[in-house]
């Protein structure tokens, strides 16, 4: 019976492996874990978006929550007004996260995009949503140039909604490391005030299942523990 929210940079950082990794290394510690993606875009009905990805490599004891999709690669707003299809608005987001919330140990959120960007009526945010369940956001980042500006500008918009960003998560670190990329291992907690709390390997996205589950616990280091009480069990970063 927790809440927690996986936000990203920009798009195309790794949000969706990262979500895998943090879900795989939660059912491992004996967590019953949902997966909420409340809205996803480029991908048309009958194909498979990054829920399913994400049940690739996690495995079928992750429920998946998926609240809207659109066809056309574009902000969920825009995509939703171009479709013709209704917009998502907070009070259902909120609201489909909450029940999820009571009948699993762990709930996911996996946002599209940015943190900022508008995914629905009234152009609401992932700060919104996280603000309105007091949930925390790990932020998923790049690795190379570029990254600390973004970064430093995603951890103080969750600031300033009072979210909390137990640290930040890179999502594709290269096999071989430039000197931009080292830099910015070491730069990275002291331009956001917050700690890099693991590297996902590039192409890591690629890995069988089988594989997935056996390296993901080397790249992260959230602390997920557990808080057993009379409603049930909560996980506490």
């Amino acid at each position: 019976m927790s809440v927690l929210v996986v936000t990203g940079t920009s798009t195309d950082v790794g949000k969706t492996v990262a979500t895998a990794a943090l879900a795989v290394n939660a059912v491992a510690a004996g967590l019953r874990v949902v997966v909420c993606k409340p809205v996803q875009t480029g991908v048309a009905d009958s194909e498979p978006g990054d829920l399913q990805e994400i049940r690739r490599l996690a495995g079928d004891c992750v429920r998946l929550v998926e609240l809207a999709r659109y066809p056309e690669p574009l902000a969920p707003d825009t995509a939703a007004r171009r479709s013709g299809r209704r917009p998502l608005d907070l009070d259902e987001v909120v609201g489909a996260v909450r029940r999820a919330d009571g009948e699993y140990d762990l709930t996911l959120i996996e946002g599209a995009g940015g943190l900022l960007v508008r995914l629905g009526a009234g152009g609401f945010t992932l700060v919104d949503v996280a603000a309105a369940l007091g949930a925390p956001a790990l932020i998923v980042a790049a690795a190379g140039l570029g990254t600390l500006n973004h970064t430093a500008l995603t951890v103080a918009a969750l600031r300033s909604a009072e979210v909390a960003c137990p640290g930040v998560i890179i999502g594709s670190w290269p096999a071989a490391p430039g000197v931009a990329e080292r830099c910015n291992l070491d730069d990275l907690p002291e331009v956001t005030g917050v700690p890099v709390l693991g590297r996902i390997p590039a192409g890591s996205g690629a890995l069988d299942a089988e594989d997935f589950a056996a390296r993901a616990p080397e790249w992260l280091q959230v602390p997920l523990r557990t808080k057993r009480h009379a409603g049930g069990v909560s996980v506490v970063l």
